[in-house]
């Protein structure tokens, strides 16, 4: 008969499975620092000596690392996403720009739909959080703050759809926007009037989500993305414009 005897899981092994699930779910994230030893084993409910079997296995499989004087942090698992010389080839060719827009466009645009559809309405509410900060960010005349809410605006969409696959792979994406890989996002957010219709399209994108809308807020998702091409394109093209000029003007002054 294919039964076997019922054996009880050691508490290390919980542990381990619990931490697995808090990464692989997004909830602690790379780089962040896990509570102190006593803290964590009395919120754990368990003996320090099984908190340390279950931290040694997660740093053995790669999810945890400890740095000297400082304590255990959830490992980089992002780093390994795209190797070092891809990234190179990603930051040095302008094609690998515009894929990158196209991808985003599509992946964000089913990740809205999942959210309104799957979305929990705490999901929701974290949107809204968010939004209404960007919100309150655009009358600052420094854009940082509105540059770095709407990366987490969008991450936040792709948390709520719940789909593990999509929130990991994403936020490598993100990693790689957060440091200039693709293109610097703080230069879309100078102009005032690229700011305010940017604004606008992440309040149609939010207005879509908190209605449960998934059509529009799918499509609200796609328009912004659009937008987002053509500014670049137009950035772009009045880079090359200024090169241009600027080779004029110098052989002019050589005449």
């Amino acid at each position: 008969m294919p039964f076997q005897k019922i054996e009880s899981e050691k508490l290390s092994q919980s542990v381990v499975r619990q931490i697995e699930l808090l990464i692989l779910r997004g909830i602690l994230r790379p780089g962040e620092r896990l509570p102190s030893e006593r803290e964590l084993s009395e919120r754990l409910g368990v003996s320090r000596p099984s908190l340390r079997d279950a931290v040694a296995e997660l740093q053995d499989n790669g999810l945890l690392t400890s740095r000297p004087n400082a304590g255990i942090f959830v490992a980089d698992v992002l780093g390994s996403a795209f190797s070092p010389a891809l990234v190179t080839l990603f930051a040095t060719h302008e094609e690998a720009v515009f894929d990158y827009v196209a991808f985003r466009r599509d992946m964000e645009g089913l990740a809205a739909d999942r959210a309104a559809r799957f979305g929990s309405d705490t999901d929701l509410q974290v949107i809204a959080t968010i939004f209404a900060k960007m919100d309150a960010a655009h009358l600052k005349r420094d854009p940082t703050d509105e540059a770095e809410l709407d990366a987490n605006f969008h991450m936040a969409i792709i948390e709520a759809s719940h789909n593990v696959v999509m929130l990991h792979m994403m936020r490598s994406m993100y990693e790689l926007l957060r440091q200039g890989v693709f293109y610097n996002r703080q230069m879309m957010f100078r102009n005032r009037m690229t700011r305010d219709q940017l604004l606008e399209q992440h309040r149609a994108i939010n207005a879509g989500l908190q209605a449960r809308d998934s059509v529009a807020a799918r499509q609200a998702v796609e328009a912004h993305m659009d937008y987002v091409q053509q500014a670049m394109q137009d950035q772009i093209r009045a880079t090359r414009n200024e090169l241009v000029a600027q080779q004029r003007l110098e052989h002019e002054q050589t005449r």
